[in-house]
């Protein structure tokens, strides 16, 4: 089979990792890539976002399977106009990405089908918005509706930021047009936890659980990022949890969509929060999570193109998916000054060094190759992976292999799982 995975970052380097273990799989080509992935795939210099440039170049190519990985094109529909022109893609339409591409649409499915999730309020304009704090409890969470590169969300602590984040979301636009309209939302407490789940639309299959640490500095301080780190399984998410959970959220988000005409086929992502008053959803993705798909697939013992084609022709529950029962840790090595402004083009050392220690995987997300060396390329630069007996185990040796990398700025939390 040829493969064609769609994206450049952390998550991709770790699919096509697990791609290219498929005794199916004779060639992968990976658009854009990144330095780490030309070691596995051919890559190809396209934006993830270019559909019609990906449609063509899957028909040149005569590829087998297109795995669409980020947001972006998923939103946009680029498995549609794949499977228009006869191609098998991986990856939900247009149609069902919204619960990912609109956080209205989410919460109101949530509320609409008696899914577990905090309260919320919906605005188009900042000064009804504003109106609500002054009535609000704080801390509130402020989102903006639509893709925001996992950075869309701000936690006000007081009345003052939450003016000022309703300010920066509608009147600044700074996540672009995301910010047209945003959710308000009553502010959870608990533990998250991330669980991807692959379904077909008819059978749902959750995959073992996961925490990513949003927050760019040690202790959860800081703005949020694209996520500085994940663990695989969550401590707190045991048989029981994962039991309340298939029957009142995962299965129930399956059959909300498909009542609403949206059949979901992929990955579906659920972020969810231990509240005192049991699991919520905080928020629902429509593809893998970036960092903790480094955790999660490392774990995965099944042909994971097995899964993608039985996902493809709705025949899940026909194939058993395992998974080891050792634990994974990741720790992203990022650009300092990420996720504000930062610098690239700075030399990288010691990769090789890492993955001599056992048990790890070093994932590129924005490195490329330069005069035959790894130079920095993006906010989020490395995911240093580990897999051990114990979640501390893991978690001490991806930690050895972060030490064993340097490149100017680098910057990287110190509690990772902790």
């Amino acid at each position: 089979m040829k493969i064609l995975l769609v994206g450049g970052g952390g998550r991709e380097h770790a699919l096509a990792h697990t791609i290219a273990k498929s005794s199916s799989v004779d060639k992968i080509y990976c658009a854009p890539g990144n330095g780490g992935i030309a070691e596995l795939a051919e890559c190809v210099d396209m934006k993830a976002t270019d559909i019609s440039g990906m449609v063509a170049f899957a028909k040149e190519k005569a590829i087998d399977l297109t795995v669409v990985a980020p947001d972006d094109p998923l939103v946009a529909g680029m498995v549609d106009e794949l499977e228009k022109n006869g191609l098998r893609a991986f990856g939900p339409n247009k149609a069902a990405a919204i619960i990912e591409g609109s956080k209205v649409f989410s919460k109101e499915l949530m509320k609409k089908y008696n899914i577990p999730t905090a309260r919320y309020e919906v605005f188009d304009n900042p000064s009804d918005a504003v109106k609500y704090l002054e009535k609000s409890s704080f801390p509130a969470v402020i989102k903006a509706e639509g893709l925001a590169l996992g950075k869309g969300v701000i936690i006000a602590g007081d009345l003052s930021e939450g003016i000022h984040a309703v300010n920066d979301i509608m009147n600044e636009r700074i996540f672009g047009n995301a910010g047209a309209r945003i959710v308000i939302e009553e502010y959870l407490t608990g533990r998250e936890i991330s669980v991807l789940a692959f379904t077909d639309g008819k059978t749902l299959v959750p995959m073992v659980s996961a925490q990513d640490h949003k927050k760019v500095f040690d202790g959860d301080k800081g703005p949020n990022t694209g996520g500085m780190g994940a663990y695989s399984p969550s401590p707190i998410y045991d048989d029981e949890m994962a039991k309340y959970c298939l029957s009142n959220i995962f299965i129930p988000t399956m059959k909300a969509m498909n009542a609403e005409g949206r059949k979901f086929k992929g990955v579906l992502y659920f972020g969810l929060m231990a509240t005192a008053d049991g699991v919520k959803v905080i928020e629902y993705n429509c593809r893998f999570g970036d960092p903790e798909t480094q955790a999660v697939l490392p774990r995965l013992k099944s042909d994971i193109v097995e899964i993608m084609n039985a996902v493809i022709d709705e025949r899940l529950s026909e194939i058993d998916i395992e998974w080891s029962s050792d634990a994974a840790a990741c720790v992203v090595m990022a650009s300092g000054g990420y996720p504000q402004k930062y610098e690239t083009g700075f030399t990288i050392k010691g990769i090789d060094e890492a993955q001599k220690v056992k048990n790890v995987t070093v994932f590129h997300a924005g490195t490329k190759k330069k005069d035959g060396e790894f130079v920095t390329a993006g906010g989020r630069v490395l995911g240093v992976t580990a897999t051990g007996k114990t979640l501390e185990a893991a978690i001490k040796t991806a930690y050895e292999g972060v030490g064993r990398i340097s490149f100017e700025n680098a910057h990287y939390r110190k509690d990772i799982g902790r």
